[in-house]
């Protein structure tokens, strides 16, 4: 095999034929400026997808998560969030550097979180205790293995903020993955929270970019926070047209990248280096590798075959199907994994 299977993310996909296309001859102007009208266009597009009033175009989810972060937040307030929370363990300790908060870890099951473990952890009104303004949800939840939250379960956590007066932002970085395997509907989770993190650059293909959703004061606030942040770019419509092409054309093929996940997950549960491997619901497969077996040697042996991925702690290795992940590449994975000796 003289190429590699790349199951480390699914931030790896490259843009389609089809996708550069729409890039090229995207109509582009100093989106600084407010004149490029290919960043307005994907802004508003998925603003009226998710029954938001405006949205913001940024670099990447990080920048999109730490804005909302600042925009919902004072120095001195509190977030709370699962301990598996993106926003928390990846963003470069983003909240303590840029919003000067502080934040409360909480245990969900696979990352998911209820208003049964969120309401003991909201601090009372006292001048000891950080004042608590904010709630993030993860969804999909990546060390959940993907797993999904569901309308019915965020609006319990959208009533429980609503009476103690907290602010409940979502980091969308696997959005579409959850509305396809769920059935939800986008239109909906505009009524839910105060903002919503969209990722452009993960299931949907596109090379770069996520937006923030929200209403028209936090988009005004949140803009002037993108360029204190160095997020302000120029002729991003190149950028914001490979967005809009993927989502009219790469959201309900996100099924077949849940359906490979599945499969290579059903075949790994055979073998006998393999311990446990988490349920797939999306695009995600966590397993735990078995007494006598390192993760480092069973990620070695995928490689010699060709397969990519990552180990994401001592016990646990991850594969992410995405958009460059064929179903013949699946088939080869699997004979693959029903041989291997680590």
């Amino acid at each position: 095999m003289n190429y590699k299977i790349d199951y480390r993310s699914d931030t790896v996909t490259k843009p389609t034929a089809a996708m550069l296309d729409a890039m090229m001859s995207a109509k582009v102007g100093d989106d600084v400026y407010g004149e490029d009208e290919t960043v307005s266009a994907l802004e508003n597009k998925l603003a009226q997808m998710f029954g938001m009033e405006e949205g913001l175009f940024c670099p990447s989810g990080t920048m999109t998560n730490q804005i909302a972060i600042k925009c919902f937040t004072q120095p001195m307030d509190e977030v709370i969030c699962d301990q598996t929370a993106h926003v928390y363990r990846y963003e470069g300790g983003g909240i303590a550097y840029n919003s000067m908060a502080s934040v409360r870890l909480l245990y969900g099951e696979r990352g998911i979180l209820t208003p049964e473990l969120i309401e003991p952890q909201i601090n009372e009104e006292n001048i000891h205790f950080p004042k608590s303004s904010l709630v993030v949800l993860e969804n999909t939840v990546n060390k959940g293995g993907g797993k999904c939250y569901t309308l019915e379960q965020i609006e319990t956590v959208h009533n429980l903020c609503s009476i103690k007066g907290l602010k409940l932002h979502l980091d969308g970085a696997r959005l579409f993955n959850a509305l396809v395997a769920t059935g939800d509907k986008a239109a909906h989770y505009g009524h839910y929270f105060d903002g919503i993190s969209i990722c452009l650059s993960k299931g949907l293909g596109a090379p770069v970019g996520s937006v923030l959703l929200g209403s028209a004061a936090t988009i005004h606030k949140a803009r002037r926070i993108r360029k204190v942040l160095g997020g302000g770019m120029r002729q991003a419509g190149f950028l914001a047209a490979a967005g809009i092409y993927a989502l009219d054309h790469h959201i309900d093929r996100l099924a077949e990248d849940h359906k490979n996940a599945k499969a290579l997950a059903d075949v790994l549960a055979t073998t006998n280096f393999v311990e446990k491997v988490m349920p797939v619901e999306t695009n995600i497969v966590l397993f735990d590798v078995a007494d006598g077996y390192t993760v480092d040697k069973v990620v070695a042996a995928l490689d010699k075959h060709g397969i990519l991925c990552n180990a994401t702690s001592e016990k646990t290795i991850r594969l992410v199907t995405h958009l460059d992940i064929s179903a013949t590449m699946v088939d080869q994975t699997m004979e693959v994994i029903k041989k291997l000796v680590p």
